[in-house]
């Protein structure tokens, strides 16, 4: 499945439990947000671990940044989900925010490159 714009594209890959990220997403509220999270819903259903990518994601808004959040908790719950969250350490939103995602599911790995 692949979600694309001009300014951003976030995708599986078919028979993956990676999804990666690129460009700059700055989308309204919420519900902007909800292809994403069904696309990071639908991961978790089909796998016992998943992988974003944030590498190439160069920004991402306060809405993105709580869509992720919530996301977390929903996986956290779960709690058969092993999950790695991969990010640049170039990227200062990155190092900040990931970080805090870790907080919320002491379980999370971080990989940063």
């Amino acid at each position: 499945m692949e979600i694309k714009t001009d300014d951003y594209r976030v995708w599986r890959e078919p028979d993956s439990s990676t999804i990666f990220f690129q460009g700059f997403l700055r989308l309204n509220g919420m519900d902007g947000y909800q292809p994403i999270m069904e696309l990071l819903l639908s991961t978790v259903e089909q796998s016992s671990s998943c992988r974003l990518d944030f590498c190439e994601l160069e920004f991402l808004n306060s809405s993105g940044i709580s869509m992720l959040s919530m996301f977390v908790v929903k996986v956290r719950q779960r709690g058969n989900v092993q999950m790695v969250l991969q990010g640049s350490d170039k990227i200062l939103w990155q190092t900040k925010s990931l970080k805090n995602l870790q907080r919320l599911m002491p379980s999370l790995k971080l990989e940063f490159s």
